[in-house]
């Protein structure tokens, strides 16, 4: 096996973060022997190079980057030898991949012209194509799960953007996959702490997520990023000494939205008569402290209530959005929406069911809700069947009023794919560069726990959708 060769023109420095206008992204620092560089050398023109999960390290390089003097550009052209493939970088550079084909790397510079976020794709020999170039540009970022459909006597791949290329003979599906300007690559799970029930927003230029923490002294811990990749702790919803009064346990299904001038943390909780129930507490941050507001939100002492959402429409009012727990009890498990006051903590109006279970793949529960205004619609996400197994899967519904009626997509968007079983509880997060992404969770392997994941969201034809995941190979990032 032939290993990736440096050459003299190459030099790594310590880096900080290295981006293209309008895409961000910090991936960590170059580790490199040289001595500290002077603030005037930092600033100087720079390329970070990412590599794809398949790239075959250095010994003692445990990163997944280089970050180079001046302008770094590759042509997007993978070439075979033996088992492995390797790109040739402009600066001699001559990183390899494991398998064939298997060259994916993110460029980002912060030289003059760095371009915004772009897409080269690059094809094999055998691309059933008209004209001269071996590769189509494009902006934003696109991607391939890998997979080769035989349609004989030729085979074809299909794009997250829906491209179909073809290619001559079967299993002959070869592309190589350049972003520039994108902050580059990512590998789920972005988190391998169990985070289930992942609650996320953005808000004041970073992420702000809320976990499911069951029966844990410190319930519901906060995390915060930059970029839905890397996660830092902050604290706890409720620490030990600020838990509800009313409450005796099973903290589930946390989320933080800012309403108004305060943040509001909903939340599920065992009520002391038994029930589950939905709380709210506030807090003038949204890393606390939170104050619980001393009594349940939503409380039936005949059913229990869970999952809580905040529903906010273009013109400003609030609805909440839960699910009864039917299936405790052996019944249906119906979705409510209903107005909110104002400031969010007490209902108004009449309770409406939006959805039930009445699909087969949803088996006997829909629950986690989360509810997107777009483009004259309401998108209503959520989860359906066994959390526990490969059953489980997020669907959607749409409705062009806040409390219906919705109609369902005919199939589940997101589902159990090998190496991610159960993904499901997902919030949908619109980023700064205007994309659309889901953070979820779902099993490790180990099936010990529920790891986040965050993968992109792309509209077709007035519903969403969620192509080539949960993504098992590094994507670009959100």
């Amino acid at each position: 096996m032939k290993m990736n060769q440096r050459v003299a023109a190459l030099t790594v420095v310590g880096a900080a973060l290295v981006s293209g206008p309008g895409c961000g992204g910090e991936l960590g620092d170059v580790e490199s022997g040289e001595a500290p560089r002077s603030t005037e050398a930092a600033l100087a023109c720079t390329t970070r190079i990412t590599y794809g999960n398949a790239w075959i390290h250095p010994s003692g390089h445990p990163d997944m980057f280089d970050t180079a003097d001046g302008l770094v550009t590759w042509d997007g052209r993978c070439i075979n030898e033996g088992t492995n493939s390797y790109a040739v970088l402009s600066n001699g550079w001559k990183p390899y991949f494991t398998g064939n084909n298997a060259c994916v790397m993110a460029l980002d510079t912060n030289c003059a012209g760095a371009p915004a976020c772009t897409t080269r794709v690059t094809y094999g020999p055998a691309w059933i194509h008209s004209g001269t170039a071996q590769y189509d540009d494009v902006g934003g970022r696109v991607f391939w799960d890998r997979a080769c459909v035989n349609e004989s006597p030729n085979s074809y791949a299909i794009l997250s953007n829906d491209w179909k290329p073809y290619f001559t003979g079967s299993n002959a599906c070869a592309m190589s996959f350049m972003y520039s300007g994108c902050g580059g690559l990512y590998q789920n799970p972005v988190l391998s702490a169990d985070c289930a029930d992942p609650g996320v927003i953005f808000d004041g230029g970073r992420y702000i997520a809320a976990c499911t923490s069951g029966g844990a002294a410190n319930a519901f811990p906060i995390r915060t990023s930059p970029d839905l990749v890397h996660w830092t702790s902050a604290g706890s919803i409720f620490p030990s000494t600020r838990k509800p009064t009313w409450a005796t346990g099973d903290f589930w299904a946390p989320e933080i939205h800012k309403v108004g001038t305060q943040y509001i943390a909903y939340f599920t909780a065992r009520h002391t008569d038994g029930k589950l129930s939905v709380g709210a507490a506030t807090a003038t941050s949204p890393t606390g402290p939170f104050t619980d507001i001393g009594r349940p939100l939503v409380h039936d002492t005949g059913m229990g209530m869970i999952d809580a959402t905040l529903l906010t429409t273009p013109a400003g009012a609030r609805y909440l959005v839960w699910k009864a727990d039917g299936n405790a009890v052996g019944q249906k498990t119906p979705i409510y929406g209903q107005a909110l006051s104002a400031d969010g903590l007490s209902l108004v109006g009449t309770r409406t069911q939006l959805i039930t279970n009445d699909r087969t793949w949803e088996g006997g529960v829909v629950e986690a809700p989360w509810v997107v205004a777009r483009d004259g619609y309401y998108y209503l996400f959520y989860s359906g069947n066994a959390y526990y197994n490969g059953t489980y899967a997020i669907g959607v519904a749409r409705a062009t009023s806040p409390l219906g009626p919705y109609t369902k997509a005919s199939a589940p968007i997101l589902k159990t794919v090998p190496g991610w079983e159960g993904p499901g509880h997902g919030s949908v997060v619109n980023t700064p560069a205007g994309s659309s992404v889901m953070v979820y969770h779902a099993w490790n392997a180990g099936h010990t726990a529920r790891v986040m994941l965050v993968d992109a969201i792309i509209w077709r034809n007035g519903w969403p959708a969620m192509p080539e995941a949960p993504s098992v190979t590094s994507r670009p990032m959100p």
